[in-house]
């Protein structure tokens, strides 16, 4: 038996609960099922054999709630993995736990992302089975950006020192292991010919000390392989370690007299040479990494480490991490702001193209809103403080890009099969050719050859690096450009919609509607327009809030509302001083049987105009049309000709009526319209379009465009929009801008063909070097691969994957 906690959204009483207990119990495998309707969780213990958990969350939907694991999701900072071999077994360990939902390994940053049940286990278990593993665990308090700084230059400085020390030793070593062959003398004593011994002797001195100088390799190495999770240290030590002992049995012969072994067995030269170009290799892997997450870390250093405050009357400076909600933080011309907050005192123009992408100074006056790491360019300010820590959109944003960072592309999922059987496949392939070599060859020295240049060549790096890096790259490069990615399916995804979905009112249009007409009839206007704006007077509506507005500036008198009803896709039906009024559309006058005849024309006309005419009736006699109409976005027709350009179809969702919804769309260049929609018909709209097949993108920035949002294969919110609209969206475009839009598809494209490169690089060289290396071109007479270039090649394919991965770095619109 299982027993899960499952987290019930949407349940209001008890007999919600009761509801929910009573679908779970008629599934068949359900032995209990218990809601405690306090923490919102269903207890439940089933037979994993007769029903699956997806079967028990369904079946909750399907009743109308919400369902999901009560589960957590951590990121652990990990060192000593060298290859992927490393992530699949740390994957591996920590998967095995009871409680584990789900767990992965991103190489490239070195973290492990893990879903866990926190009832079933904690993180401080995870933490051990990877030390069990063999790796480390590197603390919170020391996986900051200066922390991980200082460790990444302390590591890249050791492997210098390293690759420095075992050049200076192996240089020499080459020169006499190799020297004769160019006809260069060495001295007497270490003469092959004079002193055979000797010349084995000193090349033995000098080999033991590159081991020693890399005895990283090997300490890991061993570990791994004890452990039962071989990597490529496993290899490399292996394979240097063959040729080692082997050449140290050779020097023993020569010791007793066998002259011949000093051309025919000696490979000290082989052992040093490949510790020394892997190490090279590391050290290049090394600098290369560092710069796939400098788009992370430029977001990180954005926040200034003090703020400026009023307490008690007095400006005084704190640490940032003190700055409270509500503090009124002090921010001079030049300075950063150190929080997110909303201006209190002062006019200024703000920088925020370090969040936004935005290269424009955005104006700034009381009432406005400001974002923490922003540079004020010009005037003095005071803000209240609104959002602090990690609440701050900065947190925020650097939140979603490390998520995005650590999750995994579905294109990954080959390398990761792959990469799980990968050593032991190759330590099989060396012992199975060089076995076969030497039944065939009857030399030994030509099958320890193959038996070391298969373990060396093999490169499980390049496999482990070459999805990751390239998402690293391209979502720092989007956050950089004020687009956010929010996992790697999403960065994945985006390339191939077929459709965008414009939502109106904000994402085509500016969400700043203002009236434009008013027409009334047996009423003065300014009589019209305060019992419109006394209707609406409580509504968030856009158009609401622009006749609010009017009758502001007109200083009109707002009158005492009795009854109020909100009518969906319809308008308002409520009681003003003891007088009915209905203010709405055409729909709304028919279904209360008023004759709109007087006004119609109007109403066309305006709508061909692009506004939106709305009725206003009292006491069920029509006295007139109040006309709202909002500004389209200079970007929205570049936007969409850029999509048309690509081939992506394009379609508007509104609620307004045909005749509005057609004049904006035909000034911007729409194809399809879809008018006169409910805020709840919407993911409904969106499905359509999927069921003609069409990979489908969904654009909006209202709470009323979530569900849709989170229908489409793509969500995309506006960054001004609301929290819910970002929290449903599976992209996030910072600026308003829609040019946006082609611009996270292009990304989108390029990072996906940048990944496909490498899988095809990384592929493609194991592919045509495991077989050279096992001596297939010497079946036909070709060269057999030297242990020492099938290193040099092993080093360098992994840097070249990392390389590959930077080039996204150059990407422009």
């Amino acid at each position: 038996m299982d027993n899960k906690n499952i987290k019930i959204e949407g349940m209001t009483c008890a007999a919600c609960s009761k509801a929910v207990e009573r679908i779970t119990r008629k599934l068949d495998g359900v032995e209990s099922s218990n809601v405690n309707l306090a923490t919102e969780k269903l207890n439940i213990t089933f037979d994993k054999e007769k029903v699956m958990l997806e079967t028990i969350i369904d079946a909750i939907e399907k009743g109308g709630y919400k369902a999901k694991l009560d589960t957590v999701i951590k990121t652990v900072k990990i060192g000593g993995m060298t290859c992927a071999a490393c992530s699949k077994a740390v994957e591996r360990t920590v998967k095995r736990l009871d409680g584990v939902v789900d767990a992965n390994v991103n190489l490239a940053n070195e973290r492990l992302t893990v879903e866990f049940e926190k009832d079933k286990v904690h993180i401080s278990k995870i933490k051990e089975s990877i030390k069990k593993a063999g790796y480390l665990v590197i603390s919170a308090e020391n996986d900051s950006i200066d922390k991980d700084k200082e460790r990444k230059e302390k590591d890249s400085k050791n492997l210098f020192n390293r690759l420095v020390a075992s050049a200076v030793i192996t240089i020499p070593l080459l020169i006499i292991s190799m020297g004769s062959m160019f006809g260069l003398k060495l001295p007497s004593i270490i003469n092959p010919m004079g002193n055979p011994f000797n010349f084995a002797l000193i090349q033995f001195i000098l080999t033991t000390l590159v081991i020693i100088i890399g005895n990283k390799f090997f300490i890991v190495g061993f570990k791994s392989l004890i452990k039962g999770n071989p990597n490529m240290d496993s290899l490399i030590s292996i394979g240097s370690l063959a040729s080692y002992l082997y050449s140290i049995y050779a020097m023993i012969e020569i010791y007793n007299g066998n002259v011949h072994a000093v051309h025919e067995k000696l490979y000290f030269e082989s052992a040093a040479t490949i510790l020394t170009l892997i190490t090279l290799g590391k050290y290049l892997e090394s600098k290369t990494k560092g710069k796939t997450s400098e788009a992370i870390k430029k977001l990180m250093g954005l926040t200034p480490k003090t703020a400026t405050i009023e307490r008690d009357g007095k400006e005084i400076v704190i640490p940032i991490d003190d700055v409270e909600v509500s503090d009124i933080v002090v921010v001079k011309p030049g300075e950063k702001l150190p929080v997110d907050g909303i201006v209190v005192y002062g006019t200024t123009s703000i920088d925020e193209s370090m969040l936004t992408g935005e290269s424009i100074p955005v104006e700034k006056a009381k009432g406005s809103n400001v974002i923490g790491a922003s540079i004020n360019k010009n005037g003095h300010i005071k803000y209240k403080a609104t959002k602090v820590g990690g609440d701050t959109a900065l947190a925020q944003i650097i939140k979603l890009v490390e998520e995005a960072q650590g999750s995994k592309a579905p294109i990954a999922r080959l390398a990761d099969v792959v990469s799980g059987y990968f050593v032991p496949t190759v330590i099989i392939l060396a012992l199975i050719s060089s076995i076969g070599w030497y039944i065939y060859e009857k030399d030994f020295v030509f099958a320890l050859t193959i038996f070391t240049s298969v373990l060396v060549i093999a490169c499980p790096c390049a496999l482990g690096l070459a999805t990751p890096t390239a998402i690293m790259v391209g979502t720092g490069k989007g956050a950089e450009m004020g687009v956010l990615f929010k996992n790697g399916t999403a960065l994945e995804e985006t390339h191939k919609i077929e459709t965008v979905v414009f939502d109106k009112t904000g994402t085509i249009t500016e969400g700043k509607p203002k009236v434009t007409d008013i027409i009334s009839k047996n009423i003065s206007d300014e009589n019209l327009l305060s019992i419109a704006a006394s209707a609406e007077k409580g509504s968030e509506h856009p158009l609401g809030e622009a006749i609010v507005l009017k009758a502001k500036e007109e200083k009109l008198e707002f009158k005492t509302i009795d009854k109020f009803k909100a009518i969906q896709g319809k308008g308002i039906d409520c009681e003003i001083e003891n007088n009915n009024v209905l203010l709405g559309n055409d729909k709304l006058m028919i279904s209360n049987n008023i004759d709109i005849e007087d006004f119609n024309d109007d109403y066309k006309r305006l709508a061909q105009q692009g506004k939106t005419p709305m009725f206003i009736a009292i006491n069920s006699e029509l006295k007139g049309i109040i006309a709202v109409a909002d500004t389209v976005k200079k970007s929205s027709k570049e936007a969409i000709e850029k999509l048309h350009s690509m081939g992506i179809e394009v379609a508007m969702l509104t609620g307004d009526n045909k005749i509005t919804a057609s004049a904006i769309a035909k000034e911007v260049g729409i194809d399809v319209v879809v008018s006169d929609v409910l805020p709840n018909e919407k993911a409904s709209v969106i499905e359509e379009f999927q069921n003609k097949g069409k990979k489908t993108a969904m654009v909006g920035d209202g709470i009323n465009d979530a569900p849709a949002l989170a229908k489409a294969d793509i969500g995309i919110a506006i960054g001004s929009g609301t929290d819910v609209a970002i929290e449903s969206a599976d992209v996030v475009l910072m600026k308003s801008d829609l040019m946006d839009v082609p611009l996270a598809i292009k990304l989108s494209d390029k990072t996906i063909k940048n990944i496909k490169e490498n899988l095809f690089w990384a592929f493609g060289y194991n592919t045509l070097g495991l077989p050279i290396a096992m001596g297939v071109l010497h079946i036909f007479k070709g060269p057999l691969l030297n242990p020492m270039i099938a290193a040099l090649a092993m080093s360098f394919s992994s840097v070249s994957v990392l390389l590959n991965a930077l080039r996204l770095k150059n990407f422009k619109e």
